[in-house]
């Protein structure tokens, strides 16, 4: 687990029903490890698509305290860890203050913006580039409309001072979080 910013902490952990015979290119092709978040907003601990091995369990609890806890999801498959979450902690799924949800219905998805640390947290939508960056999804990801229509839907994510984007899929953005996300959203061509 890593601590990006006060209270917002990121880890990845192995997904359960990972295939690794996945067909190149398709909507399975992507990494084991996937992007989990803690953020301390002022009212609740909040987990967002959370996978949570046995092993992080103690410093997860250490976090956690005696704080009211909260799980959010930002697409409806990542459901992962979240019962386990919500049981061990009495947890709810209301958002709370400090936590912005932006939802994307178009594309069935709600990003997460966290304006205390200047944080977006993304679901399928945008994922990182494996190179220190931020993308959009693969056509494949999508089971309606194209990457091009995402691009346009997602243009109002520019207006939002984003300093980190922590990803579902590959390598987080810490810092520089808003000049990443413009080139991703960019216009093709």
């Amino acid at each position: 687990m890593r601590e990006i910013a006060p209270g917002l902490y990121h880890w990845t952990a192995p997904h359960p029903r990972w295939d690794p015979d996945f067909v190149p290119g398709s909507a399975g092709d992507w990494p084991q490890e996937v992007g989990c978040t803690l953020y301390q907003a002022p009212d609740a601990a909040v987990f967002i698509d959370p996978q949570v091995p046995d092993d992080l369990w103690p410093q997860l609890d250490e976090l956690v305290a005696a704080r009211p806890v909260v799980v959010l999801t930002t697409i409806r498959w990542h459901g992962r860890s979240r019962a386990a979450v919500l049981a061990r902690y009495d947890g709810r799924q209301e958002r709370p203050a400090g936590v912005d949800a932006l939802p994307f219905p178009s594309f069935d998805e709600t990003l997460y913006w966290l304006p205390g640390p200047a944080a977006l947290v993304t679901g399928d939508r945008l994922i990182g580039d494996g190179d220190g960056g931020v993308r959009v999804c693969p056509q494949t990801w999508l089971d309606k409309g194209t990457v091009e229509e995402l691009r346009t839907e997602l243009q109002p994510l520019l207006e939002l001072p984003v300093e980190h984007v922590l990803c579902s899929h590959f390598d987080p953005v810490v810092g520089g979080g808003h000049a990443a996300l413009a080139r991703a959203l960019a216009p093709l061509g």
